[in-house]
């Protein structure tokens, strides 16, 4: 027996039977559904056109996220509310959304405008009170090249407003912003979620068709016992990187065993001294429990693709890729981060610059999958420091990846773990460079000698991103960035564009 996929959309449960596991929401609201307002830009997750919000039950409430319908799989939707621009249409009024960018003129040939839209709408139901730059972070995965970002970003700090005016009994679960409460929005938010309680399955769905069958299990025994008869299958979890092997490639992808309803992998928790990451959390919320414990984890994190890619994509599925410019990794190993890896019942640990063998080879033997990452928490005397040097602020392929971790003491580095992405065919430790650090004052001298040694670790490429010699000076650079820094006795003139504040329109 095919299980049918089960979702709501627009207050509606939908039943989907079976379909080609790999086919895309995008796919299925123009075709099937002809709702064209979700529109076809890039076909990889960059340019916003087809944003749609994903909600689910968490904690007794919804919780709304941004995503890209044109890398979402279709099977994914199953036991979730799905919404689109369509959906929040108000008989003839427009959403507060709709309605501030209808004011502030934020919008001109309109092909971007319905993903905008929706961007601003998971904005909408997730923060009360956004400041300008969380704005401008919430649209970071949103494309214009006509109307220009200013009257959008003004536009999204005038939606509350337009909110707040509306008669009470006209709010529901669309129209009331977050932090707004009416009893109204509560019923209406009640019924979506027991719509979704009674979508909830216990075993998790099993989906046949003839170009592949689609396996979402609900536990980690049953995924185990899935991959280990099935080592062929591709795992899926947000499908941002495997998406695109669909769009851009056309590659069939046959089997898919999807990660993202294994409710032992969904958390992430500090405990015996690490944090513990399980393979099916998303980036977001990786983001905010790694910050926390690691403040320059934030810029990285912010310019780590963009905001429904990162509500989408796991840093487990980032590490299990092994891209060599995956920009969680050197930071993880710099850091010392330990993968756990699971066949069947038995797992086995390994530092995850063992992981990585050659470019996109792993030491995974078949049937094993990432379970879940460890990273130890920060001891006395660490200093991490981590940089990201690209073409665009937002949403770009590193050029160079750097992450530097120096426990100092007095003055002297006591041990040092280097990290780089796109300097190597792996992300790759700088060994060399580690030793001429190791033990030694964290001076002018000692700065010179490791900058040095980075030419003995690394031989970078030259591709379309950067050349080799640009990727080894840029290297060498960083790593005199983080002397700056961390040094002790150094003036601290600002070394980010972040750390400078704008007086008189001048920097």
């Amino acid at each position: 027996m095919s299980d049918s996929i089960r979702f709501v959309l627009d207050g509606e449960v939908r039943e989907i039977p079976s379909v080609p596991p790999s086919r895309t929401v995008l796919q299925y609201l123009r075709e099937d559904l002809g709702r064209t307002g979700t529109k076809e830009g890039c076909a990889e997750g960059d340019c916003g056109a087809c944003t749609v919000v994903l909600a689910d039950a968490a904690g007794g409430r919804l919780r709304y996220r941004a995503v890209n319908a044109c890398i979402q799989f279709l099977p994914t939707l199953d036991g979730r509310a799905l919404f689109t621009v369509e959906s929040l249409k108000r008989g003839d009024a427009l959403h507060p959304v709709q309605q501030a960018l209808a004011d502030g003129h934020g919008a001109q040939c309109g092909f971007c405008t319905p993903g905008f839209v929706m961007s601003m709408f998971a904005l909408y139901k997730t923060d009360p009170s956004p400041d300008r730059a969380a704005i401008n972070d919430a649209l970071a995965g949103n494309l214009c090249r006509c109307t220009g970002y200013r009257p959008i970003v003004d536009a999204a700090q005038a939606m509350y407003g337009l909110a707040r005016r509306l008669p009470a009994a006209e709010h529901d679960h669309l129209t009331a912003p977050a932090g707004l409460h009416s009893s109204a929005a509560e019923v209406a938010e009640q019924r979506l979620l027991a719509m979704l309680r009674g979508l909830r399955r216990s075993r998790g769905l099993s989906m046949t068709h003839p170009e592949g069958a689609f396996h979402a299990p609900r536990s980690l025994a049953e995924f185990a016992r899935l991959r280990e008869a099935h080592p062929d299958a591709r795992i899926l979890a947000g499908g941002t990187d495997v998406g695109l092997w669909v769009t851009k490639q056309h590659r069939v992808l046959g089997d898919l065993l999807y990660i993202g309803n294994v409710e032992e992998l969904a958390t992430a928790s500090v405990r015996d001294g690490c944090i513990d990451i399980g393979a099916a959390v998303p980036l977001a919320d990786v983001h905010r429990i790694l910050a926390e414990h690691f403040p320059d984890w934030d810029e990285m994190m912010r310019r780590f693709a963009s905001p429904p890619i990162r509500n989408a994509g796991t840093l487990c599925g980032n590490v299990a890729n092994g891209s060599p410019i995956g920009d969680s990794m050197p930071n993880l190993i710099a850091l010392g981060t330990i993968v756990v890896l699971r066949k069947g019942g038995a797992t086995r640990e390994l530092p995850l610059e063992d992981l990585y063998l050659a470019y996109q080879k792993t030491a995974m033997q078949p049937g094993e999958f990432v379970e879940r990452v460890r990273v130890s928490l920060p001891t006395p005397g660490l200093a991490f420091r981590s940089y990201k040097i690209s073409k665009r602020f937002d949403q770009d392929i590193s050029a160079v990846c750097g992450a530097f971790a120096l426990w100092l003491s007095d003055g002297r580095i006591e041990r040092a773990r280097v990290a780089f992405g796109g300097m190597a065919a792996t992300p790759k430790r700088a060994g060399h460079c580690e030793a001429e650090l190791t033990g030694q004052p964290w001076d002018e001298a000692t700065l010179a000698r490791a900058v040095a040694a980075l030419e003995r670790d690394y031989a970078p490429i030259t591709d379309m991103r950067a050349s080799g010699a640009y990727r080894l000076q840029v290297a060498r650079n960083l790593l005199k960035k983080c002397h700056l820094e961390t040094a002790a006795g150094l003036d601290r003139a600002a070394t980010r564009l972040t750390a400078l504040e704008l007086t008189g329109g001048t920097a």
